[in-house]
């Protein structure tokens, strides 16, 4: 089979880096209860109780971010990117306690099709669903999907460059602190057409879902 040129829009993709800050420890102390420092206290000075605690920690659901290229079934990949290898690649990242993502693509025959999976872990609840709704208000002409973490977002979009579509779906989720993202789309090099919309996104709330429950798997 002779090598067929991807479109610039598939060969230049790459998966953003972004470094999330972790939360840490609030310190608060209470007042000297000694004898001596109650003889300093002012009449007018309400004390604290002595038995307030001293540190506070700020509790998060999710920690870290699993590793994404073990995220999906080796099935599961093969059946979505035919040709590519269960294994996977992982972007680099600065920081991947808090960012992890894993890409597969592969050309087969003349069908190409391109996966990612990425977790993001954020400082708070607060925080992933401030980021969740800006996301999903940067993609219209989707909806819901329900059962799927506390929210989840599907759109499927479809572009032409040089008379070859490409029909791409993004699965948004949120749990708790957690992001997880899928990018799935693909191509047909030979009719110039593109996969279904019901294809790409059944596609990708497929891999959405196992990404989810390996998220809350490794959390266990």
């Amino acid at each position: 089979m002779r090598s067929l040129p991807l479109p610039l829009a598939l060969t230049a993709r790459l998966a953003p880096v972004a470094v999330l800050a972790t939360a840490g420890w609030a310190l608060s102390s209470g007042p000297d209860t000694s004898p001596a420092a109650k003889d300093k206290t002012p009449p007018h000075t309400t004390e604290r109780s002595a038995s307030a605690p001293a540190t506070e920690a700020v509790t998060k659901t999710y920690a870290a971010a699993p590793a994404p290229c073990e995220s999906l079934a080796g099935k599961t990949v093969t059946s979505l990117v035919p040709g590519a290898k269960a294994a996977g690649k992982e972007i680099p990242s600065t920081d991947t306690g808090v960012r992890r993502t894993c890409s597969w693509n592969a050309l087969k025959g003349y069908e190409y099709r391109w996966l990612d999976v990425s977790f993001e872990v954020m400082a708070s609840d607060e925080a992933a669903l401030k980021s969740y709704e800006e996301r999903v208000a940067d993609r219209s002409g989707g909806g819901e999907v329900p059962g799927l973490g506390d929210a989840a977002y599907s759109v499927v979009n479809l572009t032409t460059e040089d008379k070859q579509q490409t029909r791409e779906g993004t699965v948004l989720v949120r749990a708790s602190n957690a992001l997880v993202m899928i990018t799935y789309n693909g191509s047909d090099f030979e009719s110039k057409k593109a996969p279904s919309t019901e294809t790409i996104n059944k596609g990708a709330i497929k891999a959405a879902k196992e990404a989810v429950a390996a998220l809350e798997g490794g959390q266990g």
